[in-house]
């Protein structure tokens, strides 16, 4: 580091912890931060404190405003036609693959397996008369910019699908030379892929990781050795591929922070531009298919928090720009520009740099983000596959947007963007009376009606955020823990 550095210490008070491995992942990531201050000239530490009594309420991802919870079914097909038809500005498209060539235990995405040849090839044909449907139905003149491919798995289909996919995709709509990311399973990537890719201009590739501990990888249903996500990086990169983003969970069973530690410097060893590093959401009750994975032995809030601590701690250590709370990006990527720079937006793919405001989703469930609606694609695949073949659209079930929720989905997106905001709309006693024991403990600054973020805001972003989220006491069951 440079004399002039600041060093962070992002640290849970030890008189807090209530177990020994919470003792000792508080102690890993506060030396690993001592070493950091080695050589500093100015020492400052700016800390994470934890107040579990802030954490306890579940709250949404904020990947839209409202969110999923608020979908209903009479927003539909009408409003899909409608907002397409206004479309005036450049768009991004999300193209959903909702199929893995094998399911994972702790996966809450909406696929399924692969199965029968014949399903997926039925699913492409759908996919390739909604792409004509929706793009029949934009003005003329509307460009796309990006493309992005995610599941399920894309590589789930093959390289030949795939490129006849994007074929269609770069023909039908007005794009240029969009940019094209791709989401992978490292189990099932080949060579061919790779050079598929290559030829193909894909540029950002997102892999599916989670940890490297093949004890923790055993108890969620996905084994993949370190050997074969390796292998995947060095296709990638070989074919020109710029931006890698590896997948990385905490808060998995019997997860301890040494497992965090591995799977951390195997990811920064590889080179990963951008790392998501994601609390693991254990709702059973929401997603069947978690039954398989024991409540019993997952690490309790004080972990979570430590070990979020730790990765936020390792990750800017090495010199990796903190984006949102739980996302990473060394300094050149354009992700964390727009982290520095006050650009960076959020969406259903989490944060990005992505300027639009319209995302359009394609394919079984696949969800739209237009500035007056949110419309979710029918999810049943043989319905989905039966109202394309009537050439209608195939929206089934979204949330209006009001000139309010709109305004109160980029405060929302302000706070979790860690910037300020103004909160003038909604600033009445309650929402003091609210914000009181955060602004108490420093965790945000209240000037006027501006809401500020602290150093030690990122935690509780999403917390802190749910207080202008009028809709939340209507659903709470749908969420998990805040950390």
């Amino acid at each position: 580091m440079g004399s002039q550095e600041i060093a962070y210490l992002v640290v849970a008070p030890l008189w807090r912890a209530r177990s020994l491995s919470t003792l000792r992942c508080i102690n890993f990531f506060v030396d690993l931060a001592q070493r950091r201050l080695r050589g500093c000239r100015r020492r400052t530490v700016l800390m994470w404190p934890y107040y579990p009594e802030l954490l306890t309420r579940a709250v949404p991802r904020y990947t839209s405003f409202p969110t999923a919870a608020e979908f209903r079914q009479g927003v539909g097909e009408d409003e899909q036609r409608d907002a397409l038809a206004a479309v005036d500005a450049p768009v991004s498209l999300y193209v959903h693959i909702p199929f893995c060539s094998e399911l994972c235990w702790y996966c809450g995405c909406n696929t399924g397996t692969v199965g029968k040849g014949v399903r997926l090839a039925t699913y492409l044909s759908a996919l390739e008369q909604e792409i004509d449907c929706v793009a029949q139905r934009l003005p003329k003149g509307a460009t796309v910019k990006r493309i992005a491919f995610g599941g399920g798995s894309p590589n789930a289909i093959s390289p030949i699908a795939f490129v006849r996919l994007l074929d269609k995709m770069t023909t039908t709509f007005q794009s240029g030379k969009p940019q094209i990311s791709v989401e992978i399973d490292p189990r099932h990537f080949s060579e061919e892929w790779g050079e598929t890719m290559g030829r193909a201009g894909v540029s950002h590739v997102s892999l599916g990781v989670q940890t490297f501990s093949g004890r923790i990888q055993r108890s969620i249903g996905r084994v993949q050795p370190f050997d074969q996500v390796a292998r995947a990086v060095n296709s990638l990169r070989r074919v020109g591929v710029s931006s890698l983003n590896f997948d990385l969970m905490y808060g998995l069973p019997a997860q301890q922070s040494d497992d965090l530690n591995d799977s951390l410097q195997r990811t920064i060893a590889l080179g990963a531009d951008r790392i998501a590093l994601f609390g693991y959401a254990h709702v059973p009750h929401l997603i069947p298919r978690q039954r398989r994975i024991s409540s019993e032995n997952l690490p309790d809030q004080a972990m979570r928090f430590a070990m979020a601590g730790q990765g936020y701690v390792q990750l800017t250590a090495v010199g990796y720009t903190p984006v949102g709370f739980d996302h990473f990006a060394l300094p050149h990527d354009p992700l964390a520009v727009a982290a520095q720079n006050g650009t960076l937006q959020r969406n259903f793919q989490g944060f990005t740099d992505d300027q639009s405001a319209i995302l359009i989703g394609l394919g079984a469930s696949a969800i739209s983000l237009f500035p007056s609606v949110i419309v979710q694609n029918e999810k049943n695949p043989g319905r989905y596959r039966m109202r394309l073949s009537q050439g209608r659209l195939v929206g089934e079930g979204g949330v209006r947007r009001s000139t309010s929720d709109c305004a109160r989905g980029a405060a929302i997106s302000d706070i979790l963007c860690n910037r300020p905001t103004s909160i003038a709309h909604w600033l009445d006693s309650d929402l003091r009376v609210q914000l009181g024991p955060f602004i108490e403990r420093n965790l945000i600054h209240l000037t006027g009606d501006v809401l500020k973020p602290s150093v030690a805001t990122r935690p509780y972003a999403r917390t802190i955020a749910a207080l202008l989220d009028p809709y939340r006491a209507e659903t709470p069951q749908r969420f998990s823990s805040a950390i």
